[in-house]
């Protein structure tokens, strides 16, 4: 996939009847939420049926399962993502008739560039944390009172407000918090007054290139012509660079355990069941408290906290805020428990989250062992970064790696789950297996289990199935 460049941005109420293939993916489901609540009139397809469809038909969406070119219907605009091929046959009428063609970001970047004079928009993004990061702030805002618009990856797990198992909404105040992904490299044209970046790692560089350009993008990101704040995390070298390099175009918040830090984390506990750290701002903070595990969750709270105090609210009700969240679909979400051995699944993808994801699960293991499942995911990520995965995955005592999920790539030569697995084998304290087949991985992952080992599926692939195939074959043990 080839990387994207910025565009001119329309605004949203320009858009007139609007139609969304592959409508049921997460942030497109989201997008045309919000778009159908703005009064649009919306249809879209999707090569599946599922939940999600029948939600969006709930709301009016008119929804199709598979692609024709007829279901495009009166529509003035078709949106579409990354995945979707250029002889798509809705995609094919939709040039043919010269309809307007907008990629997903697009039509995203549009509902920020509406005309209403008010309207924040908050975008996060980071090699990693962002869903988290922008869900916390969804809800941390929410409970604030200040009924935001939001677009999230993952839907917001329960959490006594409205906002349960959701991750679109569209509230009546001026902040339109959104998750702005770097992979395409169309963050770059989000119209955002506030930016978040929780890190910056080199990834994507299938798309991107070179480490070089990767990071040129979070500066052309984090310092576009409407930001006016960018919060930054200060402990992580590659974001920190990036603070030094727009600190003479916009104002720069940073937030970590670094003693410079404008926002200070300090005297961070990690227990079996909740984190807890102290967070302060211009002289005044205190002590939060979470359930979510792992000092990286720590550095989250601490970046909503940034940013909830940058426009303006109060202590303590922004920690109390804080505290309500309660995660999102796929971090570390618990599947189930058979015969003392429980299974969690979680989305993480690259190395650096594998490894935060690792070590909040060290924290909650107890008696047992560590037993992961791990997809890869593309193959272009195996290929350049095997040996980090390796290295994150030897955390664990046992490890499975399974087949690549190739997403939208096509497979590469030679590159298989065995590099990485074979990376493992020669790292100390960790068994790795490779199984390309997903049930048989689920076989193999259920028979090393024992009573108190904690079991985790890790992916951002299918590999989400294996969980409950894990439970059922404990079961029949």
């Amino acid at each position: 996939m080839p990387l994207l460049e910025p565009v001119e941005v329309p605004s949203a109420d320009s858009l007139g009847r609007i139609h969304f293939i592959a409508i049921g993916g997460s942030s497109m489901s989201g997008i045309a939420q919000v778009y159908a609540g703005l009064g649009h009139e919306v249809s879209g397809s999707d090569a599946n049926d599922s939940d999600v469809l029948a939600d969006l038909a709930a709301l009016g969406v008119r929804v199709h399962v598979g692609h024709r070119g007829d279901q495009v219907g009166e529509a003035d605009t078709v949106v579409y993502n990354s995945a979707i091929r250029p002889d798509n046959p809705e995609l094919v009428v939709a040039r043919e008739r010269g309809l307007r063609i907008l990629h997903r970001s697009t039509a995203l970047a549009a509902l920020l560039n509406r005309r209403r004079s008010d309207l924040i928009g908050i975008a996060v993004s980071g090699t990693h944390g962002k869903t988290t990061t922008s869900a916390w702030l969804a809800v941390a805002l929410t409970a604030l009172g200040r009924d935001p618009s939001y677009l999230v990856g993952a839907p917001i797990a329960a959490n006594g407000t409205t906002l349960a198992n959701s991750f679109a909404k569209l509230g009546k105040g001026p902040d339109f918090v959104i998750e702005a992904d770097e992979s395409d490299g169309t963050f770059r044209q989000y119209p955002s007054r506030i930016v978040v970046v929780t890190n910056v790692e080199a990834d994507h560089l299938d798309n991107w290139g070179t480490r070089e350009a990767y990071a040129a993008g979070f500066d052309e990101f984090a310092a576009g012509p409407r930001v006016e704040t960018a919060v930054v995390n200060a402990d992580d070298p590659g974001a920190r660079a990036l603070a030094g390099r727009i600190a003479d175009r916009v104002r720069v918040v940073t937030y970590g355990e670094a003693e410079d830090a404008d926002v200070r984390i300090d005297s961070i506990e990690l227990g079996a069941t909740r984190s807890t750290a102290t967070i302060s701002y211009e002289g005044s903070g205190g002590r939060i408290r979470t359930g979510l595990l792992g000092r990286h969750n720590i550095s989250n709270a601490a970046a909503v906290y940034a940013v909830c105090r940058v426009l303006g609210q109060p202590e303590p009700a922004v920690r109390h805020a804080i505290e309500r969240f309660a995660g999102t679909s796929r971090r570390f979400q618990k599947v189930g428990e058979v015969h003392q051995v429980r299974v969690y699944d979680d989305y993480a993808h690259n190395p650096t989250k594998v490894r935060s994801a690792l070590q909040g699960a060290r924290a909650a293991v107890g008696r047992g062992r560590l037993v992961v499942c791990f997809q890869p995911h593309l193959y272009s990520r195996t290929r350049d970064f095997a040996a980090e995965f390796a290295a994150a995955l030897s955390l664990a005592d046992e490890v499975v790696v399974t087949g690549i999920y190739a997403a939208r790539e096509d497979p590469i030569p030679g590159v298989t789950g065995e590099l990485i697995s074979r990376h493992v084998r020669t790292a100390r304290g960790s068994t790795a297996h490779y199984v390309a087949d997903l049930a048989e991985a689920a076989e193999l992952t259920a028979s090393l289990a024992r009573p108190w080992d904690l079991v985790m599926t890790i992916g951002a692939g299918s590999v989400t199935t294996v969980g409950p195939q894990i439970l059922a074959a404990l079961e029949r043990r």
